[in-house]
């Protein structure tokens, strides 16, 4: 929880289950929040701390959301916002300009070493593990795993857990097609660039849909589903249509009026490693973007 959510508690006046109750006694937060709250053991019943969703409260009991050590070791978080946190996972927005994990300098700043230190600060037995990456100048949504099993899971499963990957991209000139589908073998090279080719090449059979949202003259705000995750994917295949993402050197871009990359992390949907629950996390679109686009 931020600084922002107040501690407060609630009488109850009939008999229902706690995840039921909070959903409608705390209207301006999401489903997804109100589990986090829950799964950090913010949330007690008579004096008593309750993390089951499934908990029967009875009427008169009392219900209290308190304030608890991750809302410390939350505020010190930099370049991260948590979306959702339980047991199993933790699931966050990333800022452009942050690593998921270091390179060759491991004593730069990560989200990987800033998600470590917040969760040791409730435990200092407690660990993150590394499910999947977002480049350093791509922004959005963005899953830890909370043990090495969870991790595995996840990674060996990436294709039946994740549902939706998808990107939105601010792309240089004026898109004229409404949707598509781009399809090539991507390889990367020696020097780190991955290049894409039409037939085998030996390389990763990739597969990315897109659909215009907006666009004028100079730049067009593209939505983007990946079918297949390879590295660089997105940035490759905008230039192989001739509309690479603004900012981006690498492939192709000539621009960046936006001081960026034009490439955000917008939603992943996942099946929830323990209890199949299909979960959708998502971040707003960078307001620079949208203006670019208008």
């Amino acid at each position: 929880m931020k600084n922002k959510d107040r501690s407060f508690s609630y009488r109850a006046t009939e008999e229902s289950e706690l995840l039921p109750l909070l959903l409608n006694i705390i209207s301006n937060k999401s489903r997804n929040s109100i589990k986090s709250i829950l799964a950090r053991g913010q949330v007690s019943v008579d004096g008593q701390s309750i993390t089951k969703h499934n908990y029967p409260v009875q009427a008169g009991q009392l219900v209290e959301i308190v304030d608890n050590r991750a809302a410390i070791g939350e505020s010190s978080l930099s370049g991260i916002s948590i979306l959702f946190e339980d047991e199993d996972i933790l699931v966050i927005e990333k800022e452009a300009g942050l690593l998921t994990v270091a390179g060759k300098d491991k004593s730069e700043r990560t989200a990987y070493s800033e998600l470590m230190n917040y969760v040791k600060q409730i435990n200092p037995r407690n660990r993150i593990f590394i499910v999947h990456r977002l480049d350093r100048d791509t922004s959005g949504v963005l899953i830890f795993a909370k043990s090495e099993e969870v991790k595995k899971q996840l990674q060996d499963n990436w294709d039946d857990v994740v549902k939706e990957r998808l990107y939105t991209a601010l792309v240089e000139g004026n898109l004229k097609k409404e949707k598509g589908t781009i399809q090539s073998y991507l390889k990367e090279t020696r020097t780190y660039k991955v290049y894409s080719n039409p037939t085998d090449n030996g390389g990763q059979l990739s597969i990315t849909h897109f659909r215009k949202i907006r666009g004028n003259r100079q730049f067009t705000l593209v939505a983007v589903e990946l079918e297949t995750g390879r590295k660089n994917q997105i940035r490759v295949h905008m230039q192989d249509i001739g509309h690479p993402v603004v900012g981006d050197k690498k492939y192709g871009s000539t621009v960046n009026p936006i001081k960026r990359l034009g490439l955000h992390a917008t939603a992943l949907t996942i099946l929830h490693p323990r209890t199949g629950e299909i979960m959708r996390f998502e971040c707003e679109v960078p307001t620079s973007f949208v203006k670019k686009s208008l």
